[in-house]
């Protein structure tokens, strides 16, 4: 039996790759390249901020400005809309909070221009009213219209927001700015219900024109009449000649109606030849179509009521 002396086989030995040899593997210049190339660029830096437009490197920054730049602009045409999408998001809510802050403004506008004619309407009313209490030295409580008498009663009547607890009662004068509306025939807490002169129930004194002739002057049948006062002078020999005025002569006491108070002028005269008189018809100076603010006499010192002279 024979022992095998010979010397066991050996592996040959692995080598190490260098750092070179690693990078080359990979694809990546080598570092002494890498940082000749940082070395130059930082030199050419150099060189071209000392340089100015006399730099060496000027005429290739140009080349590339010129190579480099077109493609510049259509690459920033492309991407502007898209990069600028969350600046037109914030854009469009701020329009749209802006547009509907400019809508709420827009509808306080149109309720202001629809409310101005009404309140400048009341304004002038208002003011006639004192120049009404001026000039006919007569203490008013203002009052609102708030209804017309119902047609199935067969009288021309309205309501007004005024009543016993403002002082009211029945037979006092009502009037407005332009003369006589009526007087009062009840009165609740709270309204009160006013005979309009044109009622054919209603029947007013008179005094006409400069020679103060007194008459009747009587309701002929309310709104739709395109005659609704009439006037009878109590001299018969005396005619009434057209365009002349015509104010209540007044009550005893003042209830139902005050003196001096503007009624209408003279529209019409007729010669009643069976009777030998004369009588005439009146345009009223109230529109009683439109009737709003009116005033009620009362008696001077009661609560919110307009004074003679108060306004002067």
């Amino acid at each position: 039996m024979s022992l095998d002396t010979r010397p066991p086989r050996q592996r040959p030995a692995r080598q190490v790759a260098t750092p070179r040899e690693r990078d080359e593997a990979r694809g990546l210049p080598s570092r002494s390249l890498l940082v000749a190339l940082v070395l130059a660029c930082v030199a050419l830096m150099v060189v071209d901020s000392t340089g100015g437009d006399e730099s060496p490197v000027a005429p290739v920054r140009r080349l590339v400005g010129e190579v480099l730049g077109p493609a510049q602009a259509g690459v920033a045409t492309v991407l502007e809309p898209i990069v600028g999408i969350p600046d037109a998001l914030r854009t469009n809510a701020a329009l749209r909070e802006d547009l509907a802050v400019a809508e709420d403004l827009n509808r306080t506008y149109e309720q202001e221009l629809l409310k101005d004619p009404y309140d400048a309407n009341r304004r002038r009313e208002l003011e006639g009213l004192a120049a009404m209490a001026n000039d006919s030295g007569y203490a008013l409580a203002p009052a609102r219209v708030i209804g017309y008498g119902s047609a199935q009663t067969f009288s021309s009547t309205v309501t007004i927001d005024a009543g016993s607890d403002a002082g009211l009662r029945p037979d006092m004068t009502v009037l407005n700015p332009d003369g006589l509306v009526g007087r009062i025939l009840e009165v609740t807490s709270h309204t009160a219900t006013v005979l309009l002169v044109i009622d054919p129930a209603s029947s007013v004194g008179g005094r006409v024109g400069d020679n103060m002739e007194n008459g009747m002057v009587e309701g002929q049948g309310g709104l739709a009449t395109d005659d609704p006062l009439e006037l009878r002078l109590l001299d018969n020999d005396v005619v009434p000649e057209r365009g002349q005025a015509v104010v209540t002569w007044g009550s005893e006491g003042g209830a139902p109606y005050v003196s001096g108070v503007p009624i209408g002028e003279v529209a019409k005269v007729f010669e009643e030849l069976r009777l030998g008189t004369y009588r005439a018809t009146l345009d009223p100076y109230v529109d009683f179509t439109s009737l709003d603010l009116v005033g009620v006499v009362v008696p001077s010192g009661g609560e919110g009521v307009i004074e003679p002279g108060a306004f002067e």
